[in-house]
């Protein structure tokens, strides 16, 4: 399996995120891929705030089960003059000794940066600098 590097962040879901079906809510994981492509955002650029303006392409592959230890990688694929797109891809290491990883989620998010007054703001160049144009890979 393809390695995405650090995860943005990384949790255990617990009984209390699950819906009626027993798995884990998608508005649970729409969350935290919230959280995981600001802090990604917020790496590249030094910015201090974002504010989240779109949320495209989720795609939920898999579900995720209670005790499962999911990743969140997060890749910056667009730097604007004052927003930032980012690709969160969700991995789950299933619960149960068995260390099997899986692509269980993926989603663009678009951010744009704002000021202390909530103001857009401009991305400083030397944010767009830095931007590699590494791929994150696929899973299998």
């Amino acid at each position: 399996m393809d390695s995405y590097g650090d995860p943005a962040i990384r949790i255990t879901l617990l009984p209390r995120d699950t819906n009626p079906q027993g798995t884990i809510f998608g508005g649970i994981i729409l969350s935290y891929i919230d959280i995981a492509g600001a802090v990604e955002a917020h790496r590249r650029t030094g910015v201090e705030r974002f504010v989240t303006v779109a949320m495209r392409e989720v795609i939920f592959h898999q579900p995720v089960f209670v005790g499962d230890l999911v990743s969140f990688y997060a890749q910056t694929l667009r730097i604007g003059t004052t927003s930032i797109t980012v690709r969160v891809i969700v991995e789950a290491e299933r619960y149960g000794g068995t260390s099997e990883r899986i692509k269980v989620t993926e989603a663009e998010v678009v951010y744009v940066a704002v000021d202390a007054n909530r103001r857009k703001m401009r991305i400083p160049e030397s944010a767009k600098e830095n931007l590699e144009n590494v791929e994150l890979h696929e899973t299998s």
